[in-house]
């Protein structure tokens, strides 16, 4: 089992954040070996010169946060940021094209994406927004994102109607399997909520208090 740290991507998406708090959460997740951290586009060069040398990848959000761009838009912010050093990208679906059924639509907007992701050398998760879909709708955006050529998918934005649930994970896991990852993303504030989600499959999880989290397991386990 990969220990806690590796499971999190330490996030800091918030549209006023500054430089200094960037480099705070950056800083972190190279002390603390997080998996990722994850940062608006804008901060994919600092964050790729600061970690060039460490174990923490870094990742940043595409389409983001309502999936709404245009798929060459996608492609596009996509390179841009692997050009820029980003190793991961967290692009978001479009939410309204599946709700409506067109499953085709969805489907090669994430693969346009994912093409250009694997052509750098990179890892893509789907952002699905599961706060606004049915069970159905989930296990679908699951299906599509799966037969795109995601490597992962992933809860939710953080800046919906709500976030990570445990029950929208076991869905998405019944609906990948091991075949793909499950990010759970969005409200995920204490150890106990990273736990719970873990334990129903979840793979890595998205948390801008990847540091608290962290405290509190060490603190359970004394």
């Amino acid at each position: 089992m990969l220990s806690l740290a590796k499971y999190i991507d330490h996030t800091l998406l918030a549209p006023d954040a500054t430089q200094a708090q960037i480099d705070t959460v950056i800083s972190q997740a190279k002390q603390y070996h997080f998996a990722s951290v994850c940062l608006n586009p804008y901060w994919v060069p600092r964050a790729h010169a600061a970690l060039r040398e460490s174990d923490v990848k870094v990742c940043t959000v595409i389409g983001f946060p309502l999936g709404a761009n245009t798929t060459l838009v996608k492609v596009a912010e996509a390179n841009h940021a692997l050009d820029e050093g980003a190793q991961e990208i967290d692009m978001v679906m479009n939410i309204g094209e599946l709700k409506f059924g067109h499953d085709d639509h969805v489907k090669a907007d994430i693969q346009a994406v994912a093409a250009a992701t694997h052509a750098k050398g990179g890892l893509l998760k789907v952002i699905i927004e599961a706060a606004l879909l049915s069970d159905p709708q989930i296990v679908r955006a699951c299906e599509l994102a799966e037969q795109a050529d995601a490597d992962f998918v992933k809860t939710s934005t953080g800046f919906a109607k709500g976030g990570a649930t445990v029950h929208d994970v076991v869905v998405m896991k019944q609906a990948v399997g091991t075949r793909l990852g499950v990010k759970a993303a969005g409200g995920i504030h204490t150890y106990a909520q990273a736990k719970a989600l873990i334990e129903a499959g979840a793979t890595r999880i998205g948390a801008s208090a990847g540091v608290e989290i962290l405290m509190e397991a060490e603190n359970e386990q004394i």
